[in-house]
This record gives C-alpha cells, structure tokens and sequence, in this order.
C-alpha cells in the first residue's frame, strides 16, 4: 500500500490556456482541489513555496483554510525554505494551522532552490552568520525550528505579567502535539538525507538531485532513501519514518490527456542549477493506463518510498486536475498494488 498525493506549484498566469489568472484563483482553486482530492479517496494535498514568484508564497493561511475545508486529507507543504523563516514565528503558525486541521499537517521544510530574485531572504531581514552558507542558515533555522516545536519551556516568565502564568519556563502556543514527528525535509543530496535522518525528520525527495554517480535518476533517488533509512536506524529512533517521492505521471485516458501529455517518451535531464551543483532531474511518465503501469514498476525510488506526490498542471483548473488524480487512484494504483 502506498499514501497518494498531489503536489501543486501554484502559478497563475494570463497566458493562453490558463484557467488560474490570479493570486486570487490560485489560492480558491487550491482549497477545491484539495477538497476534490480528499472526495476521489487521495490522502494528501501538498503546495510548493516560491517567494518573489507568481506562484504559492505563503503558505499557513492556505494550509488553515484547507484544514478548516477538508476531514481527512493529510495536508503539507513541499517545501518551505528555511533560509526565510523565523522558526520561532514559524512554530506559531504551524501550530494553529494544525490544530484547525486536527492533527493532518505534513510541513516540508528544506534548505530552498534557486531563486527569482538574488539573495531574496535577505530581504526578509536574515544574513548567514560568520563563515555560514545561505544553506547553513536554513539547516540552522530549522534546528531551532525543531527544537522549540517539540513544546518544552524555554523562555523565562515575566514576573508581573498581563495575565497568570504556567509554573516553570514558558513554551510557544498554540502548541500541537505531534507536530514534530510530521515534519519533512527536502533533501537534494545523500548527506543531507542522512543529516535530516539524524534529526528525526521524514525525507521528500523530488524530481530534482545533486547528480552524485551518474546513474539515473530513480536509482540514485532510491540510494538516498535507502542511505536516509539506515542513518535513521543508526540515530536509534522509536518511530518509523516516512518517505515521499515526486513524480509527473499522466495517465492517457481521452484526447484532451493526449493533446497536453502524449508528446513520446520523456527522459532524464542533467544541468547544473547554480555554478557549483550539478543537478539530474528525473523523467515524467505518460501513457496509457496498462503500459503506465509497466513503467512505473521499474521505477526503483517510486517503489522504496510509502508515499507519492503527483505534480499537478494546476494552470488547467480544478475539474482537470481532479480527472488526473482520479485516473492514477482509478486505473493506475491498483495495478500497482498500491490500492
């Protein structure tokens, strides 16, 4: 058995063909689709952060008003970039927008990708420390970020305060418990796999890698996870953890599928996403349903991770995309045995 998502970047554009013309549509359209997914039996609905983009930015208010529409659909994120985060806020936000969920919030949070704008966190008032990266200054971010979340006291009460304190040290509220083993990094690298691993955190890995041995992609993919698996053991964690996988898969069911989806086979690609990392971006799938099915089986990251979140053309509208969902849960899971 396998969790099924769907994974949105949330653009909106006037371009021809796009239904989804403003902020304002990305963001109802992401509540139906959402609510769409949880009626089709999907388990999760997952949102990308981009800031200084046409695209999903802020990402608790989306995360409540799912929470507050939906009943069952794990709800997250895919992912937030640390490097412009106060953890401490962060933690404040997520704790509300889970307990209005009751409990369904899957935050991804990670180190962030190339960027619109140069050195866009340093517009939201944070600079790396002496001798850090930007990449250094997210992980440390999200150090504090999981050390608060977890709701131990760390902050001395004032003595005289507006109103009557707790006994001992005061924690961040609203606090929501288990929100700490739900959370996820987005780990472009073995090492960082093993060091979200080492942390306690769940692994999502993408369509995206550093490109480490030249192999492809989905058996790099699935040596990381396998890595990730193993550092965990090692850290002597009690719980299991989850792993997610992303994938473009598009199951050929009528011409309108054909028309945007059945241009052949599609193909790893390797290029480099800044000076110094060389990056391979995994292939998309479609086909029709049975020879999807055949694909898919030798997709090796696919097959090692419990969940799969589906990235959805979410330019194309509600009712589309809720047709692609339902084709993969309808016609391509169970032939996997995923369903």
């Amino acid at each position: 058995m396998k969790k099924i998502g769907f994974l949105s970047f949330g653009h909106w554009s006037n371009e021809p063909g796009s239904v989804v013309r403003s902020a304002a549509d990305v963001l109802t359209q992401s509540i139906e689709l959402a609510e769409a997914a949880e009626d089709l039996g999907a388990d999760g609905a997952y949102f990308r952060v981009h800031h200084f983009a046409r695209q999903l930015a802020s990402p608790f208010p989306l995360l409540a008003a799912v929470g507050a529409r939906t009943k069952t659909i794990e709800i997250g994120t895919g992912v937030i970039d640390m490097r412009y985060e106060n953890p401490l806020y962060m933690i404040e936000d997520a704790g509300a927008a889970d307990l209005i969920a009751g409990g369904r919030l899957q935050l991804g949070i990670s180190r962030g990708s190339p960027e619109q704008v140069i050195d866009g966190w340093a517009h939201f008032g944070y600079r790396p420390h002496e001798g850090e990266t930007p990449a250094d200054m997210a992980r440390r971010h999200a150090e504090v970020f999981l050390q608060r979340l977890g709701g131990k006291g760390f902050a001395k009460p004032n003595p005289r305060p507006m109103f009557p304190n707790p006994p001992g040290l005061l924690r961040l509220e609203p606090h929501s418990p288990g929100l700490r083993d739900r959370i996820w990094w987005g780990a472009g690298s073995d090492a960082t796999a093993e060091w979200a691993a080492k942390l306690g955190m769940n692994l999502q890995s993408s369509t995206l890698k550093n490109d480490e041995t030249g192999e492809p992609f989905h058996i790099q993919q699935a040596r990381q996870i396998r890595a990730y698996r193993a550092a965990w053991k090692a850290a002597g964690h009690t719980r299991a953890p989850r792993v997610s996988v992303s994938r473009s898969i598009f199951a050929l069911m009528n011409d309108t599928d054909r028309m945007y989806f059945g241009r052949g086979k599609d193909s790893d690609q390797v290029g480099m996403i800044d000076a110094q990392t060389r990056a391979i971006f995994g292939r998309g799938y479609a086909d029709e349903p049975d020879r999807l099915i055949e694909e898919l089986k030798r997709d090796e990251a696919i097959a090692e991770a419990d969940t799969l979140l589906l990235t959805v053309p979410n330019m194309l509208g509600v009712d589309y995309n809720a047709h692609v969902i339902e084709s993969i849960l309808t016609h391509v899971a169970p032939g996997l045995g995923w369903r």
